[in-house]
């Protein structure tokens, strides 16, 4: 600590020449620190900006036509979501429709099919009892000749 204040205590100048001695440097430091920013601004600050601005253009220009993009997708979607919904719905109407259309069918087919067994069974049926009269007939008849045949022969 002690060399610290010996250090500072004979650092100190007397006369001109201090810290803060103003003389004709200071202008000229002033001017070119002005001349500097000049140059500066236009070497490197004004192209830097001019890349920014037009980044900047670009990706609001991107932007702008994603969201057209976006909407116009969105308007396909719901364009595209009401067709489904229709071609669904007429699906739907034609399933029914051609569903009972071939229920019909199936009930019309279902009749002439019963119709025709019924007429196929009272045909048959008919075939049979003239059958069975005929048989009955004949056995009729060869119940009376057999009849007669034993009259004849136990009269003898």
């Amino acid at each position: 600590m002690i060399n610290l204040s010996i250090l500072i205590s004979s650092s100190e100048v007397s006369g001109p020449g201090g810290l803060f001695d103003l003389n004709a440097t200071l202008p000229l430091v002033a001017i070119q620190f002005v001349l500097l920013t000049i140059i500066l601004n236009i070497i490197l600050y004004s192209p830097l900006l001019n890349i920014i601005e037009e980044r900047k253009e670009y990706i609001l220009n991107n932007l702008s036509k994603a969201s057209e993009i976006l909407a116009e997708a969105n308007t396909l979607t719901k364009q595209y979501e009401q067709e489904l919904t229709n071609v669904r719905k007429e699906a739907q109407l034609e399933i029914t429709n051609s569903q009972k259309i071939h229920k019909e069918i199936l009930e019309t087919e279902l009749n002439i099919s019963q119709k025709y067994i019924d007429n196929l069974l009272d045909t048959i049926t008919q075939d049979l009892f003239t059958k069975r009269d005929i048989a009955l007939n004949n056995l009729d008849t060869s119940v009376k000749s057999l009849c007669g045949d034993i009259e004849t022969r136990l009269s003898i």
